[in-house]
C-alpha cells in the first residue's frame, strides 16, 4: 500500500505548467512539516515536494499561497536525475490525489476569495414547500462554546 496523508505549511507559492501534449496543468509546491520532539531532542522539519494535477493544480495556483496551511492525500514516488557535474540526484515526491485548503482568506496581494457561505437566520421558500419563511426559534443559533 502506498498512501500518504500529510499536514503542513507552504514554504512558497505553488508553481504551474502546462503539459505539452495534452495542456493539463501540473502544480508543484513544498509544505514544511514538524516531526514530533522527543525529549532533550531538537525541532526537526520535513520538506517534501508536492506535485498535483488536472484541475486541483489550477485551484493551488488560483487560491494557495506561501504560509497557507493545506492538507495533502496522496502517494510516494520516487525518481532519479543527473545534475550537471554527471552525478545522480535521488527524488521523493509526493504526487496528491486530493489537496486541502485547510485555512482561507484572500492572498496578500489582493487574489481571489472564495464564495462565503450564509450565515442569515432566516431562509428562502421553495416553491411548493410549507416550509415557514422564518427559522423557528427553537432552531436558532446558540452563542456558546461547545464542551468539546
Amino acid at each position: 500500500m502506498n498512501s500518504v496523508v500529510l499536514i503542513g505549511r507552504l514554504t512558497r507559492d505553488p508553481e504551474v505548467r502546462y503539459t505539452a501534449n495534452t495542456q493539463m496543468a501540473v502544480a508543484t509546491f513544498t509544505i514544511a512539516i514538524d516531526r514530533p520532539v522527543r525529549a532533550g531532542g531538537e525541532k526537526q522539519t520535513d520538506f517534501p515536494r508536492i506535485t498535483v494535477f488536472g484541475k486541483q493544480a489550477e485551484n493551488c495556483e488560483k487560491y494557495l499561497f506561501k504560509g497557507r496551511l493545506v492538507g495533502v492525500q496522496g502517494r510516494l514516488q520516487t525518481g532519479s536525475y543527473q545534475n550537471r557535474e554527471g552525478v545522480t540526484v535521488y527524488t521523493t515526491d509526493v504526487v496528491a490525489d486530493r489537496v486541502e485548503f485547510l485555512e482561507w482568506g484572500d492572498r496578500p496581494s489582493g487574489g481571489s476569495r472564495p464564495p462565503q457561505q450564509n450565515t442569515s437566520s432566516s431562509f428562502s421558500r421553495r416553491s411548493d414547500d410549507d416550509l415557514p419563511e422564518e427559522m423557528p426559534d427553537s432552531f436558532q443559533a446558540i452563542d456558546e462554546d461547545v464542551p468539546f
